[in-house]
């Protein structure tokens, strides 16, 4: 039986992994969905949530399905060690290349919906946040041809909802998209494009991998899933789209149609980008006899963290490349556009190859690169703010690069602001802290440690709590 949402929901229910909250009163789209992550959230509660009653559409809508790294490693079948403190739990999986579904009718085209029965409006599509221009699709993978090498490639991109049977589309920054659609535009053709909403967890993050060039992506997600995605052509471009997705929406992006996007709260938590994007316009819509519409939530912790495991396993082998001392890569989830490094360091100039490599490798995000030596736990906050207090010194350890980021996109610095609620696009600064000891020969103090041996010796069972003054034994 092939991988897919629902698989990976029984997995979740029947392993215990992580809970899954079923709200069954009736939630208004605009804000309802995400009012009750936001309640959790501010819990440090983060279960997924499955909305059976959304008003004005027939749907249940899915969302925070991987929002801890627990239900995340379990998709990807590591455990949470592996996944939390090993970069590369993504590579040297084996690649599976899509096959051809070789059932009579695939599960995705079940249900047909054409003209104007094919009506966005019809999805439990939310509005997330507060100043939100509208709904917005936050988990469709794009699918979408090459005209130039015929190669299939898929990402994971943002939707206005604009009407019915019309929607933006924001190719930010090198996304590969926006290569194809410029390549269509060129000829003065409309672009095909099918957005793929629900499926395994996987699947999704195959599909935001850093695969080098244009396609891949499929592949990626087959090593991910552990298996080949079966697909079948969509019924009106013939683009290759899972056959067990729960929805696929078909259409084709105008040559020369753009229209305001936006605002939309991205993952740095700010209201930023919009302007004139390029516009689809809905073709068709297919799905399952009982599909499920999946959401991430804007800004929120699957947001981040979905968006951060894969940027973590490219930096990991971009870095080790130019510092084969690299031990470790952690992008902290609070904080995205920063970025830890552990290396074992040979010498002085290798913390400034380390990060010159994690900033060439995510050039629109990263803000600040921190170095460390391999005795700091990257992964925790307090062993990386001790080595910048004992190991930093600000006027010989620390590198500006001025106009880095930018100009525009999805940090707020990258953009100047006036009185008036303008705001026009510029560069930003990035940041380098060298918190490494100096590199051998040079004797640095010895860190305060308790005896590995002393603490494999503590009998655990010969501690007792004491709960009342009458059990102190003095």
């Amino acid at each position: 039986m092939a991988k897919d949402l629902r698989s990976f929901l029984t997995e979740v229910v029947s392993t215990g992994a992580g809970q899954v909250k079923h709200v069954s009163k009736q939630v208004d789209p605009r804000f309802g969905v995400t009012a009750y992550g936001a309640w959790y959230d501010k819990r440090g509660d983060y279960p997924a949530l499955l909305f059976t009653d959304v008003a004005g559409s027939e749907l249940p809508c899915l969302t925070n399905l991987v929002a801890t790294h627990e239900r995340m490693a379990l998709a990807l079948g590591v455990d949470v060690e592996t996944l939390v403190r090993s970069s590369v739990a993504g590579q040297g999986r084996a690649a599976h290349p899509p096959v051809e579904f070789s059932g009579d009718r695939a599960p995705v085209q079940e249900v047909v919906w054409r003209g104007d029965d094919a009506d966005l409006t019809r999805l439990p599509i939310p509005t997330h946040n507060e100043l939100d221009g509208g709904p917005f699709l936050t988990a469709a993978v794009g699918v979408m041809r090459d005209p130039e090498s015929g190669a299939v490639n898929a990402g994971i991109y943002r939707h206005h909802i604009y009407g019915p049977r019309r929607l933006g589309v924001w190719f930010f920054g090198s996304h590969d998209g926006g290569t194809i659609h410029r390549r269509y535009a060129e000829r003065g053709e409309p672009t095909p494009i099918a957005l793929v909403v629900g499926h395994h967890p996987a699947f999704l993050m195959g599909a935001v991998s850093r695969v080098p060039g244009i396609g891949g992506e499929y592949d990626a997600a087959g090593a991910y899933l552990g298996e080949a995605v079966e697909t079948v052509p969509a019924v009106t471009s013939g683009i290759p789209v899972p056959a067990h997705a729960e929805i696929v929406i078909e259409g084709h992006i105008l040559p020369d149609e753009l229209e305001e996007e936006g605002p939309f709260a991205e993952w740095p938590g700010h209201y930023v980008g919009g302007g004139r994007k390029p516009v689809i316009e809905v073709d068709a819509i297919t799905m399952r006899r009982d599909a499920i519409f999946q959401d991430i939530q804007a800004s929120g912790r699957e947001h981040r963290l979905m968006g951060a495991l894969p940027r973590i396993a490219s930096i990991h082998e971009a870095v080790r490349q130019k510092v084969p001392g690299l031990r470790a890569v952690n992008i902290p989830l609070h904080a995205r556009m920063h970025c830890y490094l552990s290396i074992r360091k040979d010498s002085d100039t290798d913390p400034t190859r380390a990060a010159f490599a994690a900033l060439n490798t995510e050039p629109e995000n990263l803000r600040a690169i921190v170095i460390v030596d391999d005795d700091i736990d990257v992964y925790d906050e307090r062993e990386v703010a001790w080595a910048i207090g004992t190991r930093f010194d600000a006027s010989q350890d620390l590198q500006i690069i001025p106009r880095w980021n930018g100009p525009g996109g999805l940090l707020p610095t990258n953009w100047s602001y006036d009185s008036e609620g303008g705001r026009t696009p510029q560069r930003s600064s990035a940041v380098i802290v060298d918190a490494t000891k100096p590199a051998p020969p040079i004797v640095f103090p010895a860190r305060a440690r308790v005896p590995e041996a002393a603490l494999a010796a503590v009998d655990v069972d010969a501690i007792q709590t004491i709960s009342a003054v009458g059990e102190l034994p003095i």
